[in-house]
């Protein structure tokens, strides 16, 4: 896996050494996960297990998976990542800290994956979003990806909410 540099970031391979900030800045934060399929860390150590998890990826060739550092301090912002593939095509999850919203960072993350995947001869790419979470929608029109279908559905296993999910295409 290739790093990524954009004008206000370095997407890079995230470390075992990124849990405290993993943990500070994202994963604990009830208010970052409400969307996300998977509940708020509560302990370090919630953040570790992941975190191995995560590591292991690395080992496939078709892992993307990037800890979004912003340049101007080496902060971990949040991570995005291709989370599985969707009839042969990348779909692509992301998660961010709340004190970095609305600042375009993720607008910018997710622009430069997208390219990524594109020169590595995808030509669609998939991010699904759920409706009430206005933020990440508009993080993706932002980047040019066509809503192609909602559908009514549990969040996930963790969060059997029904939700609402928007489901978005990008084509090369």
């Amino acid at each position: 896996m290739r790093e990524i540099d954009t004008e206000r970031l370095k997407l890079r391979m995230i470390k075992r050494d990124d849990a405290q900030d993993i943990f500070n800045n994202w994963a604990s934060d009830p208010e970052v996960t409400r969307y996300l399929t998977w509940n708020a860390h509560e302990d370090i150590s919630d953040t570790y297990s992941i975190l191995d998890y995560w590591l292991s990826e690395y080992k496939n060739e078709n892992c993307y998976r990037y800890g979004i550092e912003r340049k101007e301090d080496g902060e971990l912002l949040g991570m995005i990542d291709v989370v599985g593939y969707h009839r042969g095509n990348p779909v692509i999850g992301y998660c961010i800290g709340k004190k970095y919203w609305n600042k375009g960072y993720m607008t910018e993350a997710l622009r430069a994956v997208v390219e990524r995947l594109i020169a590595d001869g995808y030509s669609e790419i998939v991010v699904e979003a759920v409706e009430e979470n206005i933020g990440s929608n508009r993080v993706i029109l932002k980047n040019g990806f066509k809503l192609v279908a909602r559908r009514e559905t549990e969040l996930s296993a963790l969060k059997p909410q029904i939700v609402t999910i928007n489901s978005y295409r990008f084509y090369k």
